[in-house]
């Protein structure tokens, strides 16, 4: 697939920038703001590792409000060598030991108060650990989460769900209460109890054609959300679900896996990009569904919930 090839290219740039790094690193680099002329160069740094850098290049390829919250790391003859976002969440990438530790005090020195660390495990771990001790005790470290890319071959006997279309705008009243569900059951509170942000969010998803649904009817002839995913993510040519729900009362009867390659091939059709998605290691069903559908690891995530 073409995903394939350009992961090789993607390596191989990715390999000449570190030995880059180490060329320099004995003089020493700085951790400061990016500016609008640096936006092109913190690209081309989330070029190398497109699927590792979706969640932060979403940002920078949106409104320049979001720019502000950009961190990069400088060798001294001024050339970006790695980039943070430094929002409601910290992620990071292209840093080395040394560029972690920089990277750390410069966060601490800031009084950051994120939400969470999120991203590469090889990235998001060592500088948990950093910062570790100027930060309250997390809710959570999930240290192992299998980065997956579907590849379009789902075993045999899985077809696409034709039931699964995209959300509209008249299915919200319907949407809303899975999104906020699915929220509760991975992270253990309500988002929208204290902040309309979650409900604009979701209307923003719809009005994208970024939410994907499946609707059916329970028992008593009432319509429902029998399963949803989100495109939460897309920059880069990669879309990035998130947000995948199924109906706790339909769970366990064979849905999710034609549900969820249905929203892989209409990514892929509508966009054209690689899809891809990340989950706990520990959610064996969930990895699983994710297998016959066609999605194959390629690296592994972490996410620190603070």
């Amino acid at each position: 697939m073409r995903w394939l090839g350009q992961r090789a290219a993607d390596l191989r740039m990715r390999a000449e920038i570190w030995r880059k790094k180490r060329e320099r690193r004995d003089v020493g680099c700085e951790i400061r703001r990016l500016q609008p002329e640096d936006y092109p160069a913190a690209a081309a740094v989330m070029a190398c590792a497109p699927v590792e850098t979706v969640l932060m290049r979403g940002r920078l390829e949106s409104a320049p409000s979001a720019h502000q919250h950009f961190l990069g790391e400088f060798d001294p003859a001024g050339e970006l060598c790695a980039v943070c976002w430094n929002g409601a969440n910290i992620i990071p990438w292209g840093f080395d030991s040394a560029g972690i530790a920089a990277l750390a005090q410069s966060l601490v020195s800031q009084h950051v108060f994120a939400n969470s660390l999120v991203g590469a495990a090889q990235q998001v771990l060592p500088l948990w650990r950093a910062i570790q001790p100027h930060f309250h005790a997390p809710r959570e470290v999930r240290e192992h989460q299998l980065s997956m890319v579907w590849q379009g071959r789902p075993e045999p006997g899985v077809v696409p769900d034709s039931e699964v279309r995209y959300a509209t705008e008249a299915d919200f009243d319907m949407v809303f209460p899975a999104s906020v569900a699915m929220f509760i059951e991975e992270v253990g509170y309500d988002p929208s109890a204290q902040s309309a942000s979650y409900r604009q969010r979701a209307r923003e998803l719809i009005a994208q054609r970024f939410t994907f649904v499946r609707v059916g009817s329970d028992w008593r002839g009432h319509q429902r959300v029998e399963f949803k995913a989100d495109i939460g993510a897309f920059a880069g040519e990669v879309a990035q679900i998130q947000g995948v729900w199924v109906h706790p009362e339909l769970r366990g009867r064979g849905l999710a896996a034609p549900a969820v390659l249905a929203v892989a091939e209409q990514i892929q059709r509508r966009l054209g990009a690689t899809v891809h998605l990340y989950v706990n290691d520990f959610n064996a069903p969930a990895v699983r569904t994710y297998e016959k559908a066609g999605f194959t690891t390629v690296g592994e995530y972490a996410t620190v919930m603070l």
